[in-house]
């Protein structure tokens, strides 16, 4: 940004040179007249005249036509015709050397340093002819040796400052071509970084996907070993009690069991709904079915709950809530069986990349410590938080208690992806 009002500031300083020097250089010509000549009409009409045509051609080339300045040989034809101009303006008046001065400045229009330097040389031989004051005092070998001295000493300095101002050009370059090398270089890190996060939403969705089939899979697995078979027998006890209307109490045994198979068949239905999405997440978040889940648990276990939620909420997608909800349950009902806890805690921790789970509680611990942790339960937890991208931690002491740790991801990409 700085760099590009620099060299936009510089161009127009480098466009109002010409005329500004043309304003300056004809005044003087007009006040104080020819050199060792009587003012005519004649020198007033080359003043006019020669300034007016310096600057059309400065207009036309520089004003009319920015575009041209990427040129190289419209430029080179302009700079020849601006050095033609120079040197007769200092023959009308060694005034114009104000309006000279354009040719160092303009020398930036050329194409290539050799050429830059050829124009600088030019100009410092015609702008020493101002300081000896005009053709007319070249007139014998002194003088000549002056003028050439003045050559020397003009064009020295002058390519030192176009050495100078041709390494800080280089120098520019060079930064805006590291500037634009690491503006490709984010480009490329920012979309290799959103194809990862698409690639991590799609295997958490696949997944997610995949859990789902193996609920379903299970779900059929339960119904047909479980309801169907129930119903099955409910029917043929059915069949046998008509069958049986002459022996009322074989006829009362049919149907007692029929009633029975009914029973435990709704209990396998109910439970089953239950695997699906947890009845307290349906009519809330998950923060607040958490709570809920404590209340009624430390109701039932007689073991106080503490339950604290770490960062901002945001909702997540329904896979990832009922895996947190199944595992804080589950956590639970384990810790009801098995701990002999005084004391519980359940801390639901929200940061910008992950959610993190902790069940802990002050019981009796696992006898073989942290690690895997052994049991139905446990395995199930794994599975669920493995099937949506999570992780399950837990850390265990013998006589201290225990804590589970689960953490699912939480990026908004993947939250998306997961919620479709």
């Amino acid at each position: 940004m700085i760099q590009t009002m620099d060299l936009a500031r510089r161009d127009r300083i480098r466009r109002a040179v010409p005329y500004f020097g043309l304003l300056v250089s004809t005044l003087f010509s007009l006040v104080n007249g020819p050199v060792n000549e009587p003012r005519t009409a004649y020198y007033s009409a080359l003043v006019f005249g020669g300034t007016g045509l310096a600057a059309c051609w400065v207009a036309w080339w520089i004003s009319l036509h920015p575009a041209w300045a990427e040129r190289p040989r419209p430029m080179a034809v302009y700079y020849a015709g601006l050095l033609l101009l120079i040197l007769g303006l200092i023959w009308v008046n060694p005034l114009y050397g104000f309006f000279g001065f354009t040719g160092y400045v303009h020398t930036s229009y050329l194409q290539g340093d050799v050429w830059k330097r050829v124009g600088v040389f030019l100009t410092a031989a015609m702008l020493a002819l101002t300081q000896i004051g005009g053709f007319g005092n070249v007139h014998s070998r002194n003088t000549f040796i002056g003028y050439l001295g003045l050559v020397a000493v003009n064009a020295t300095l002058a390519l030192i400052m176009v050495h100078a101002q041709l390494a800080e050009v280089r120098r520019m370059e060079e930064q805006t071509r590291m500037v634009d090398e690491l503006a490709e270089a984010n480009r490329k890190l920012h979309d290799t970084m959103e194809e990862n996060a698409g690639l991590h939403a799609q295997l958490v969705a696949q997944a997610r996907e995949a859990g789902v089939l193996d609920e379903r899979q299970r779900l059929a697995g339960e119904i047909h070993d479980t309801i169907a078979q129930g119903l099955t027998g409910i029917v043929t006890q059915l069949e046998a009690a008509e069958r049986a209307d002459a022996d009322p109490d074989r006829r009362r045994r049919h149907l007692d069991l029929a009633r029975r198979l009914a029973r435990e068949s709704l209990a396998e239905a109910r439970r089953s709904v239950q695997a699906l999405r947890p009845g307290p997440l349906v009519a809330a978040h998950l923060p607040e079915a958490l709570a809920d889940l404590a209340t009624r648990w430390s109701e039932t276990s007689a073991v106080p709950v503490r339950v604290e939620i770490s960062g901002d909420p945001v909702p997540l997608p329904p896979a990832l809530e009922v895996v947190l909800f199944r595992t804080a349950q589950e956590a639970l009902t384990n810790v009801g069986k098995h701990a002999a806890a005084s004391q519980a805690g359940l801390t639901l921790s929200y940061t910008s990349d992950v959610v993190v789970l902790d069940v802990l509680d002050d019981g009796v611990g696992l006898e073989n410590g942290a690690g895997e942790g052994t049991g139905y339960g446990l395995s199930a937890m794994r599975q669920r938080l493995r099937q949506v991208g999570g992780l399950l931690e837990i850390e265990s002491v013998p006589g201290e208690g225990t804590a589970i740790s689960a953490r699912v991801p939480a990026l908004s990409m993947i939250a998306a992806a997961t919620a479709d």
